[in-house]
């Protein structure tokens, strides 16, 4: 019983390790991609098809070659899934591009309370007082090191609540699934990924033009850009892959909230790689937030024992109760039917 605890517990810090690690990584592939003093390529939600496209192929093969098993998913739920996740991709690249960096960062840091409201009234699931605390001590830290000058206006406004509602739909409804049909994360994304793939690289052109004027087709492909667009779909698999996985092991909210170390290390590298400027604000936020994050990891903790041990009491109660019963129906018992039951031993 034990081991199977510590594998578990291996299995769930190497799932954390690699959305991170990959994640951070897409990250600092994608600001090269992306970047003015990069190769400028601003096709933010066609990179984001390409992604799909590469992880779905990776699907394909898997199944192909018994490394994965297919699962049978209703078709409208995949495409209820897709839909969502793709309105949260268009919805944060259209925040970022109306809003303000600081108010962008305002309404990422809002899905951790999103996520929570949305799982209470989803899925009536209720949180300790030391687990609220523990968030809003992470909201306050990542707030602290990201958010500079914040300025709102009505259409930027909509597209961040969009966003926010969609991610955290879509972040709730990956655990959902994966519970409602037995299914396995990277059963699951190869299920999803195709349809997002497809709908991604036909709406994607359309809207990165909506978003910065210009046509992928009118870019001109150096190899350096096709190397990081390469760079960039290969993280994105493990970065998708691990995902899913970390949001079926645990919870959306928990990804939300450990999800911020990421933003800790794009940071940090960026101040290591790229000599952005690191404040003792940033510092003293980033402290407030990995101080938020182990607590809350606590917090769970406790919970979850807490958990164990009321079921284990009630189980416990029912057995005394049910000996208890069985203890007045043998003193209850008629005589006769007592020697009739030993004769029969």
């Amino acid at each position: 019983m034990e081991s199977e605890k510590k594998k578990s517990a291996v299995s769930d810090v190497g799932a954390w390790a690699i959305n991170i690690i990959s994640s951070v990584g897409i990250i600092m592939a994608n600001k090269q991609l992306m970047s003015a003093n990069g190769y400028a390529f601003g096709f933010a939600t066609t990179l984001t098809g390409f992604h799909f496209t590469v992880t779905a192929l990776v699907g394909l093969v898997s199944n192909a070659t018994g490394l994965s098993v297919s699962k049978h998913v209703p078709m409208w739920e995949l495409l209820w899934f897709s839909v969502v996740a793709n309105v949260s991709i268009t919805g944060m690249n259209l925040s970022l591009m109306l809003n303000s960096v600081g108010f962008y960062q305002i309404s990422k840091l809002s899905m951790i309370p999103v996520v929570c409201i949305m799982e209470w009234i989803l899925h009536s699931k209720q949180y300790s007082k030391e687990v609220k605390l523990s968030v809003l001590v992470v909201v306050i830290g990542v707030g602290v090191c990201t958010v500079t000058d914040v300025k709102v206006n009505a259409k930027g406004f909509i597209c961040a609540c969009l966003a926010v509602l969609s991610t955290s739909l879509q972040q709730i409804t990956i655990g959902s699934l994966q519970k409602k049909y037995s299914i396995g994360s990277f059963e699951l994304l190869s299920r999803t990924a195709p349809i997002q793939a497809v709908s991604l690289l036909i709406l994607g052109p359309f809207i990165d033009y909506y978003l910065n004027g210009k046509f992928i087709t009118n870019y001109k492909l150096s190899s350096g850009a096709i190397l990081f667009i390469i760079l960039s779909c290969s993280l994105a698999v493990f970065c998708n892959v691990s995902q899913y996985l970390c949001i079926g092991r645990f919870s959306a909210t928990s990804f939300q909230v450990l999800g911020h170390m990421k933003t800790i290390c794009v940071l940090t590298l960026g101040w290591l790689l790229f000599d952005s400027e690191l404040t003792f604000k940033n510092i003293m936020g980033m402290f407030i937030a990995v101080l938020g994050m182990v607590v809350y990891s606590w917090a769970v903790e406790a919970e979850k024992s807490s958990n164990a041990k009321t079921t284990s009491y009630t189980k416990n109660s029912l057995t005394e109760e049910e000996i208890r019963l069985l203890k007045e129906g043998v003193e209850s018992m008629p005589l006769k039917d007592v020697e009739l039951a030993e004769s029969k031993e």
